[in-house]
C-alpha cells in the first residue's frame, strides 16, 4: 500500500511541479528559521556559561566583611579576617565540600625578563587552584603541585596573554622570570580561554606562585579570599550555610548575618544563567516556529487545491470501493511526505552553514560569542516533530473533505 501512496505522490507532484517546488523551498526556509535560530541561541547560552565556569567552575569565593548584627554581646561593624587556617577548617567540618585553595594577592608586582619588563596581578595559590578555575596548562608545561607548595619553590604559572608579553614566540617553559627582582622558573603557561567573570583582572594576564612561596616572600597573613567546591550542586545551599555556621562559630558573629562574609556563589550564577539562555531559546524558537508554521499554511493550501482538482479522481476510488480512510490516509501521507522533505533539505543546508560558521578561524570580539552554532540531537528532534506535526495538521482537513466526497456528484465534475 505504501508503494502506491508514493507512485501517487510522484505523480501529482509532476503534474504540480511549480506549486509543490514553491512549497517544499517554504518548508525549507521555515526550517532554515528555526534550526539556525536555535542553534545560534544554544550556542550562545553554551559559550556564556562556560565563560563563567572559567573564571569559576562549581565554586564558592569566600571574602570577609563586616558584621551587620551584635552577638553575644560584640558589637556590630567588627571586620572580619580570613585566614589560612579557615580553609583547613571548612574542609575538616563541613563533609558536602569536596576541595578548596587559599587566595592571596597582590597588585603591582614587576616581572621582568632580559629588556623586557611589565607589571600583573600575582597570586599565591594551592594546587587544586587549577581545576576550581581552570588554568589548564598548554601541553609541555604544568601547573604549580603539591611538592612547590610543601618546599616552598620559586616556580610560576603564567597567563598566556602576560607569557606573550614577556617571551614573544619563544617557549617560557623552564625559562627564569625574575619577579620583584627574584628568579623564578616558568613551569606552565594557561591554555587560551574565554572568561566573562573575573576578580582582579583576566587570568591570561596573571602570574601564579605557590601560596607558601607568596607568604614567605611578602609575609602576609590574611588572605585575600578563599575559594571551596561543594561535591554537589545540590549540597550546595546546604553548604553555604554551614560556611557561616562554623566561620560564625569560630569570628563569633550571627551565622544569619549575610554582610558578615562575602560569598560569590558561581553555582547559582549558573543556574540564573541557564535560565536566561533557555528563556533566549524559547524566544528564538517561537519566532522559527511562526515562519515554519506560515509554512505549514502553504502546504495546507496546496492540499486543498490538489483535492479540489482531483475531485473527479477520489470519486471514482469511491465508487470502486475505496474506503474513506484510504482516501484520507493518501491525502495526509502526501502532505506529510511534502513537509518532511523540505524539512529534510533545511536541516542539511542548517548543517552545513553551522559547521561553516563554527570553523570560522580568528573569531575575536562579538564573533567569539556568536559564531559558535550548536546543532544538537535535541534541536534536531524538536525540528522534526514540528515538521511531523505540521504536516500532519495541514493534510487532516483537506483529508476530510477529499474522503467525503459524493462518488456521483464527483463523477460529474469537471
Amino acid at each position: 500500500m505504501w508503494k502506491i501512496l508514493v507512485q501517487e505522490f510522484w505523480r501529482d507532484l509532476k503534474v504540480q511541479r511549480l506549486r509543490a517546488f514553491l512549497t517544499m523551498f517554504a518548508i525549507t526556509w521555515g526550517t532554515l528559521s528555526v534550526v539556525l535560530l536555535l542553534a545560534f541561541g544554544e550556542g550562545l547560552g553554551r559559550t556564556l556559561l562556560n565563560g563563567l565556569l572559567n573564571a569559576g567552575d562549581r565554586i564558592f569565593m569566600i571574602y570577609g566583611g563586616e558584621t551587620s548584627k551584635p552577638y553575644e554581646g560584640l558589637p556590630r561593624g567588627r571586620r572580619i579576617r580570613l585566614v589560612r587556617e579557615d580553609l583547613d577548617l571548612l574542609l575538616r567540618a563541613i563533609p558536602e565540600l569536596e576541595s578548596g585553595s587559599v587566595s592571596y594577592g597582590r597588585w603591582g608586582t614587576v616581572l621582568e625578563v632580559g629588556d623586557v619588563r611589565t607589571t600583573t596581578y600575582m597570586e599565591g595559590v594551592d594546587p587544586s587552584f587549577e581545576a576550581l578555575r581552570r588554568t589548564y596548562p598548554v601541553r609541555g608545561g604544568r601547573f604549580l603541585n603539591e611538592q612547590d607548595v610543601r618546599r616552598k619553590r620559586r616556580v610560576v604559572f603564567l597567563g598566556d596573554e602576560l607569557a606573550h608579553r614577556l617571551f614573544g614566540d619563544r617557549d617560557p617553559v623552564g625559562q627564569t622570570v625574575k619577579i620583584d627582582g627574584l628568579p623564578f622558573t616558568v613551569v606552565g603557561v594557561m591554555q587560551s580561554k574565554l572568561q566573562t567573570s573575573m576578580n582582579n583582572g583576566p587570568d591570561a594576564l596573571r602570574a601564579i606562585i605557590p601560596s607558601t612561596t607568596f607568604e614567605t616572600i611578602y609575609g602576609f597573613r590574611y588572605v585575600n579570599h578563599l575559594l571551596v567546591r561543594p561535591r554537589s550542586v545540590h549540597e550546595a545551599e546546604r553548604a553555604k550555610q554551614e560556611i557561616y555556621r562554623v566561620l560564625g562559630h569560630r569570628y563569633r558573629f550571627d551565622p544569619t548575618d549575610e554582610r558578615a562574609l562575602a560569598v560569590w556563589d558561581f553555582i547559582e550564577e549558573a543556574r540564573m544563567l541557564n535560565r536566561i539562555a533557555l528563556g533566549i531559546q524559547i524566544f528564538l524558537g517561537l519566532v522559527g516556529g511562526l515562519t515554519l508554521l506560515l509554512a505549514g499554511v502553504g502546504v495546507a493550501n496546496i492540499m486543498y487545491v490538489s483535492v479540489r482538482e482531483r475531485t473527479r479522481e477520489f470519486g471514482i476510488k469511491r465508487a470502486l470501493g475505496a474506503r474513506r480512510g484510504t482516501i484520507q490516509l493518501q491525502v495526509i501521507f502526501e502532505a506529510l511526505l511534502i513537509a518532511l522533505t523540505g524539512g529534510a533539505v533545511g536541516l542539511s543546508v542548517s548543517w552545513l552553514l553551522v559547521e561553516a560558521v563554527r570553523h570560522i578561524p580568528n573569531k575575536e570580539g562579538a564573533l567569539e560569542f556568536l559564531a559558535n552554532p550548536v546543532l544538537s540531537p535535541p534541536i534536531a528532534l524538536l525540528t522534526v516533530a514540528l515538521l511531523t506535526l505540521i504536516g500532519l495538521a495541514a493534510g487532516f482537513f483537506p483529508a476530510r473533505r477529499a474522503a467525503l466526497v459524493d462518488p456521483v456528484e464527483a463523477l460529474r465534475h469537471e
